[in-house]
């Protein structure tokens, strides 16, 4: 058997699926590459289930596909090396300990290299998610571009389609570094070197979620996740590095002045939506393994797709808020709410701090609009609880913060035309002045009927 590095996505797929065979779901028999993966998804998560999917036979595309792997906090968790309830201080104890990457000459995603005339984008290995969509979509591919004059690089996603024969029709953030890097280079009148990632390990892949400063790079931060520094590669024409151990890498340019056609898409709102920065990325070498495979993420309001985009964000505001707040005792984005919902437990010490917590959270994090404050013990991983703490502690004259004119999500289908959007904080403390106690059952009784319950079969 082929022994594969360690920042290998197929070391953590052999690894993972031995240490936690209940956690993978490998499919033999043939699946079609139009919406069958993202049918499966849906499916198990239905149930309440959201194992890796290893589907070896999928029509149409001529490779295997690997998706699902962000869908559950306790395998992101694993990836760290810990536990889910521990989740946002293992992200943030790796990504504050950060590794410059090593250069390699050559690695396997060298394997095969086509440029010029040969390249043909019709046959990478692409899926339709939705029904909806406008075409068949590249969904995990992370766009590197870097600094023209400190090198330093930026990651970060963007959809993709097949535009023509040697080019893909994505769309850049307007308000992210790669759209300010594409800027720079058009202020000098040429387009922007770029390189597209299809196919990293998982921590690179987290890694390429991170916030940062401009001029900070997430491949830094994949260093820290692996504790090791990123094993890369230089493209051949653009010298841009990419992961050594990737499956599939296309390098070209962004043209700043293009404007093509892209969408409908399913986005994380549950929404088939269009963007208005369609932007055309030129192909002009495809590195790839000879075997390559298709490592997808699911679109929509999939839990996967929730989970890789907010863990970094949970990670980095959690820690800043309990530096500022030590009465919080924890965080959570519901995948209910996309990425719009947080809920925070808390120790109230004096009158007003919820409150304080609310603004300090809704002014830090742009993507949100509503945050509900709860008390300790309740658990805010369960959408059920806060609201039942909302529907017992919560006055709505009195325990509700709003405000309006704030730069919102493009993608939020309810905002203004202009992107802006209202906020609202809610207090759904018990605050000084609350009478009754939480009915409770003991952990005796709770542990004999957990036994009777067994022996009942």
């Amino acid at each position: 058997m082929t022994q594969y590095h360690k920042q290998d996505v197929r070391r953590f797929l052999a690894d993972y699926s031995a240490e936690h065979p209940e956690d993978v779901i490998t499919i033999d028999r043939p699946v079609s590459d139009d919406q069958d993966a993202t049918a499966l998804i849906w499916n198990l998560a239905d149930k309440g289930q959201h194992q890796m999917l290893h589907l070896k036979n999928v029509s149409g595309i001529g490779a295997e596909v690997v998706c699902n792997i962000f869908a559950s906090r306790d395998r992101i968790a694993r990836l760290l090396g810990s536990t889910a309830d521990k989740l946002h201080e293992a992200y943030q104890a790796r990504a504050n300990k950060p590794f410059a990457p090593e250069v390699l000459e050559s690695g396997p995603i060298t394997e095969e290299i086509i440029s010029g005339d040969d390249v043909d984008l019709h046959a990478l290995p692409m899926l339709k998610h939705f029904d909806t969509d406008r075409a068949k979509y590249i969904t995990s591919g992370i766009i590197i571009g870097e600094h023209p004059e400190t090198g330093a690089g930026n990651l970060s996603y963007h959809r993709a389609m097949i535009h023509s024969k040697n080019s893909l029709a994505t769309s850049l953030h307007s308000r992210g570094h790669l759209w300010r890097l594409m800027n720079m280079a058009k202020e000098k009148g040429r387009p922007m070197p770029v390189a597209m990632v299809i196919g990293g390990h998982p921590l690179f892949m987290i890694a390429a979620s991170a916030r940062l400063a401009f001029g900070e790079d997430e491949r830094d931060v994949a260093g820290g996740l692996m504790g090791e520094p990123l094993q890369v590669v230089r493209t051949p024409k653009y010298g841009i590095r990419v992961p050594a151990h990737a499956e599939i890498v296309l390098e070209g340019v962004l043209n700043p002045e293009a404007h093509v056609e892209e969408g409908p898409f399913g986005e994380f709102t549950g929404y088939s939506s269009d963007r208005s920065t369609n932007n055309l990325f030129t192909v002009e070498t495809i590195m790839r393994r000879r075997d390559a495979m298709l490592v997808s993420v699911a679109g929509g309001n999939s839990a996967e797709h929730l989970n890789l985009g907010r863990v970094p964000r949970e990670a980095e505001v959690v820690e800043k808020l309990k530096a500022r707040f030590p009465s919080i005792t924890a965080v959570h984005y519901p995948s209910s709410g996309t990425h719009f919902h947080a809920y925070i437990a808390m120790n109230q010490t004096r009158e007003g701090e919820a409150r304080q917590v609310m603004l300090g959270l809704l002014g830090w994090d742009q993507y949100l609009k509503t945050v509900i404050v709860v008390d300790a013990d309740v658990d805010i991983t369960k959408d059920s609880e806060v609201l039942w703490a909302l529907a017992t502690h919560f006055q709505p004259h009195k325990d509700v913060v709003i405000i309006e004119g704030l730069p919102g999500n493009a993608l939020d289908p309810s905002a203004s035309g202009i992107g802006t959007t209202s906020r609202m904080g809610l207090d759904a403390t018990r605050g000084p002045n609350f009478h009754g106690v939480r009915a409770r059952i003991s952990d005796e009784a709770m542990a004999r009927a957990a036994a009777l319950l067994k022996s009942a079969g």
